[in-house]
């Protein structure tokens, strides 16, 4: 059988979107066609020419529809590359929120233009993609079409993230693996493990990754007298990632909002435990002092205290990291979740074939 061809809309280089792509190929036998904008978002220059690279983007990816033929669009972000698939016409089409409703910065002027797009993009899609119940709920209260709505997690590769630690028990080895952005609030995470030195408490922090935030993370740790114990790896590549995870026993994510964290789903499925910030986001997959522990946004104080109530109660952390691979197994592998993916894709292409 001829390959289908899959457009896909998107910053392809994101681990997401890898994950993504990765798993049409493996799974729907899909060609993937991929198609971004060029100009970074890092300066107010680049920024009007990224609008500017946007509005002429239409004709572009049109050009690539009458070249390449694909047989299906597919986009994440549904204020942008969802509204630039919806707008392209080709059907059918999958469309992915990223964020917990996509309209972010929540104070941003530009709000209300988002929302007309984001809505334009929900009315157009065959389907929508809601990586977690958080999505899902958000979408609902936009009055999104729900018989269109697919709530799954893209998964992890087990076969990567593997529940082999190695972390010695008798010492906190700790590691955040989110991008070093205001957003993640790393400063509170920093703040915490300052408290904890200061009591003599032994650890030792690993920070993984890149962002506008690294230089004033190194500086406070410094100014917490905790540069020694801290690292900042910088960004490695995702094949690294799982041993870094396995040499750690705690998992420590701070963010401010979130949608669906495949950082956190990693860091479980590689056996460590989750401490991370009370959000909707998190709250539909940990329990507090159950499987992990949700903390009070930007309270650094209490983020010291409820590490140190996680490490004294050894037991009670280790059943919740047994049965976090048992969830992660049963709800997020990739195998089994990329599969249903694919051939709700291929479900779609010949549904709409029918239709011609």
């Amino acid at each position: 059988m001829k390959k289908r061809k899959i457009l896909f809309l998107g910053e392809s280089y994101r681990a997401d979107a890898i994950t993504w792509i990765n798993g049409l190929k493996e799974f729907g036998n899909f060609e993937i066609i991929s198609w971004e904008l060029q100009t970074p978002n890092d300066s107010l220059h680049n920024r009007i020419l990224r609008t500017l690279e946007f509005f002429f983007a239409p004709i572009a990816i049109r050009k690539i529809i009458r070249q390449r033929k694909p047989d299906m669009i597919i986009a994440e972000r549904t204020t942008s590359y969802g509204f630039l698939a919806a707008l392209s016409g080709l059907k059918p089409s999958a469309i992915a929120q990223q964020g917990k409703t996509d309209l972010w910065p929540e104070d941003s002027i530009t709000i209300p233009l988002k929302k007309i797009l984001q809505n334009y993009a929900f009315k157009k899609a065959s389907l929508i993609h809601a990586w977690g119940p958080v999505m899902a709920d958000s979408m609902a209260k936009a009055k999104v079409d729900m018989t269109k709505v697919l709530v799954l997690p893209k998964g992890i590769d087990l076969n990567q993230f593997e529940n082999k630690n190695t972390a010695n028990p008798d010492k906190i080895s700790a590691i955040v693996t989110r991008s070093l952005l205001p957003e993640y609030r790393h400063e509170v995470i920093l703040k915490a493990f300052g408290i904890l030195h200061k009591k003599g408490i032994n650890f030792s922090l690993t920070i993984i990754g890149n962002g506008k935030q690294l230089d004033f993370l190194k500086e406070l740790a410094k100014e917490l007298n905790i540069e020694n114990k801290v690292v900042f790896t910088g960004r490695v590549i995702n094949t690294a990632l799982p041993k870094l995870l396995q040499q750690s026993n705690f998992y420590l994510s701070m963010p401010i909002t979130e949608g669906v964290s495949a950082s956190l789903f990693e860091a479980m499925a590689c056996g460590c435990y989750p401490i991370v910030s009370d959000i909707s986001g998190n709250q539909n997959w940990i329990r507090h002092r159950e499987n992990g522990q949700l903390i009070t946004i930007n309270d650094f104080e209490i983020l010291a205290n409820e590490i140190l109530w996680a490490f004294e109660n050894t037991s009670i952390r280790n059943q919740a990291v047994t049965n976090n691979r048992e969830f992660i197994e049963k709800h997020v592998n990739y195998k089994t979740n990329m599969k249903i993916i694919a051939d709700k894709y291929n479900e779609l292409i010949d549904t709409s074939s029918s239709k011609k």
